[in-house]
């Protein structure tokens, strides 16, 4: 009998562990709402205004040792938490940040515990893990899991060289999930519509010491499923003038790690009118805050930039190309315009080795030349020889006068190419240089714990314009601002002054031509945000056009309040930014014909005088075609605006005192 009562009683309990146990927590204004089931395995599914759209998603992590955390839950302890803070953010799209929030936390026996965060724009979850010996992190189980998904803006990734290796530009696809490739990887942020207009993007924050997620499409189709690189076990040099470490072994994990720490944020902006994705901040919320300190000798700013435009200057006495004269031209350019920098790209060394200038290069003498006319110089390295090197390259350079790096070719987001990003950002604060990370994969929040790490590329940018045959570049440029711009700042680097319509274009690569309208290219530097923002047009065509150099050269990099105006997911998009007292707005459109209407409450009290930069008349037939006028405006007033098809509109407006 005794033996019974014990089987009895063990029954009862293997069913008390296996019935979920729910928990729920909601947005400060409860729209938001993530409810947590804990059973058999840890799942959630997120509400909007009441109704679900995402769901149930399952959680879990498997380690090495200790087997996989999340499955029969055994639940330790509960805690909830309001936090209402601001973040000060003087580097970003916004001089401060309201970091309002309600947190679920959830502890589990097996020694894994959650956190979710509902925000008003959006919601997260991470993963913490609290063991005292170091772990191996063979596969963390992320399902993203929509109820009733109408469709997805899919960016493919783009490789050729191995299955985890992708400079991460990739256009999107527009598809229902049941025309999703199986097996394909997709890169982050990616945007799910998940109907009646709901819309979700989803990304990650804070990754460090960990690998980067890509997502696949699920069984079911009606989602999606994370994956990661495995650790690299051995590589071998490749790619453009073997600057790639390409990976020709990985291991069976995902990273070797503390066994007490946090993993990265999976993050879900929501939103059922597209505009309110243009101002998001969930990232700047999530990341880890500011580690450097002091940031008074950062400078944002803009930069004149040699490679776009195949150093293909004209007018001049001297034969352009990688030499000191050029060099010293571009520096003058960038003194004359109010430009703050001008970045040496490749060819100014040798490939192997930072430290080995081109004899023909005074580099010494170059950056005298800046030095004295106020202007930084910032130099292009791949990221193999840079990280073979590190303490001595920016030894050297910081001592003399360089003020950055642009690091290129990492191409992978793995556990091995995320440390040597935080590596490299810190090494470099100390040093008291910029970093600008292109062949990069999307912002995680790095860019606020190391905000000496001023921009990064991971978008299709106009440099593709040289060799593609991608025709769509207006509908792509009014796309991301709702999905990669989310995850931070993004080097586009535009400014193009020759433009062209679609039945003009073609990609020409030493003298490169913009598909769309000169003010579809001016709207850029207020539409998209990067702290270093390039010109990548040359100063020669600059010079012929005084007076759009002349605005782009006025826009501030930086702000202290955006607004988003309007926009409908690739189809147009206006946003308005303030820095001091002056307002700058910009719109784009796709390649329709469009004409919006603006309004100007975004102003204070009083008169303001508006310089515009529109469309010309005749820009549906020659894109470089503008006006550019003068308005008096106030916060009552309404401005129509008229695009031509890939045409734009931007505006500076100063307070008239």
């Amino acid at each position: 009998m005794r033996n019974y009562l014990v089987i009895f009683f063990l029954l009862i309990g293997a069913f008390n562990l296996l019935e979920a146990q729910t928990y729920q927590v909601q947005s400060p204004d409860k729209t938001l709402q993530v409810e947590v089931n804990a059973g058999s395995e840890i799942t959630w599914n997120l509400y909007h205004n009441g109704k679900m759209i995402m769901g149930p998603s399952v959680v879990s992590m498997t380690l090495e040792k200790e087997g996989v955390l999340g499955k029969n839950a055994r639940v330790q302890k509960v805690t909830q938490q309001t936090v209402n803070n601001v973040i000060k953010t003087p580097i970003y799209k916004k001089n401060e940040v309201i970091d309002h929030y309600n947190q679920l936390t959830i502890e589990l026996r097996d020694g894994l515990t959650l956190q979710f965060r509902a925000y008003d724009e959006g919601v997260a979850y991470r993963i913490a893990t609290a063991f005292k010996k170091e772990i191996t992190v063979v596969n963390e189980e992320a399902n993203f899991v929509f109820s009733s998904p109408q469709k997805a803006w899919v960016p493919y990734i783009v490789s050729n060289l191995e299955r985890y290796m992708t400079s991460f530009e990739s256009t999107y696809n527009v598809l229902s999930l049941k025309d999703v490739d199986e097996g394909r990887l997709i890169i982050m942020p990616l945007l799910v519509e998940a109907g009646e207009g709901k819309k979700v993007v989803i990304t990650e924050a804070d990754l460090e010491d960990y690998a980067g997620m890509f997502v696949t499409i699920n069984n079911q189709r009606n989602g999606f499923k994370g994956e990661h690189a495995s650790y690299p076990l051995a590589e071998k040099t490749g790619g453009h003038n073997n600057l790639q470490a390409i990976v020709t072994q990985r291991a069976n994990y995902i990273a070797k790690t503390k066994g007490s720490r946090t993993f990265p944020w999976r993050v879900f902006a929501v939103s059922d009118n597209d505009s309110q994705l243009l101002n998001n901040d969930l990232v700047a919320r999530l990341a880890s805050p500011n580690r450097i300190g002091d940031l008074s000798w950062i400078k944002p700013g803009k930069v004149a930039w040699d490679w776009w435009n195949d150093l293909n200057i004209s007018g001049v006495d001297f034969r352009s190309g990688v030499n000191n004269e050029t060099y010293k031209y571009y520096i003058d350019f960038a003194a004359e315009n109010g430009v703050e920098y001008v970045i040496l790209d490749e060819g100014w060394s040798e490939q192997s080795s930072l430290l080995h200038v081109k004899p023909h290069i005074d580099l010494q003498g170059i950056i005298a030349h800046a030095k004295s006319k106020g202007v930084g110089i910032i130099l292009w390295g791949g990221w193999m020889p840079l990280d073979a090197e590190m303490d001595k390259v920016l030894d050297v350079y910081s001592k003399m006068g360089v003020v950055g790096f642009k690091v290129d070719f990492m191409d992978r987001d793995d556990q091995k190419t995320v440390n040597f990003y935080y590596r490299l950002a810190k090494k470099a604060a100390e040093y008291k240089m910029l970093i600008d990370f292109h062949g990069a994969y999307k912002p995680t929040g790095l860019q606020f714990t190391y905000p000496n790490v001023i921009t990064f590329e991971g978008v299709y940018g106009l440099e593709n314009v040289k060799w593609t045959e991608f025709t769509d570049f207006p509908g792509y440029n009014v796309t991301i601002p709702f999905i990669r711009a989310i995850a931070g700042p993004m080097d586009y680097t535009p400014g193009a002054m020759l433009n062209a319509n679609r039945a003009n274009w073609r990609a020409v690569f030493s003298t490169p031509v913009s598909q769309g309208t000169r003010c579809h290219q001016l709207a850029m530097y207020v539409v998209f945000e990067s702290p270093l923002s390039m010109m990548a047009d040359n100063p020669t065509n600059y010079l012929r056009e005084p007076e759009s150099t002349a605005f782009i050269a006025s826009v501030p990099t930086v702000f202290d309040q955006t607004v988003a105006l309007d926009g409908e997911l690739g189809e147009f998009v206006a946003i308005a930014r303030r820095k001091g007292d002056d307002w700058y707005v910009g719109a784009m459109t796709n390649w329709n014909e469009r004409e919006i209407e603006l309004n100007f409450s975004f102003l204070g009290e009083g008169n303001y005088s508006a310089e515009i930069f529109k469309d010309g008349i005749n820009a549906d037939r020659n894109a470089a075609d503008y006006k550019r006028e003068l308005m008096n405006v106030t916060n009552k007033s309404i401005v129509k605006v008229k695009m031509a098809p890939g045409g734009g509109w931007a505006a500076r407006i100063t307070l008239v005192k």
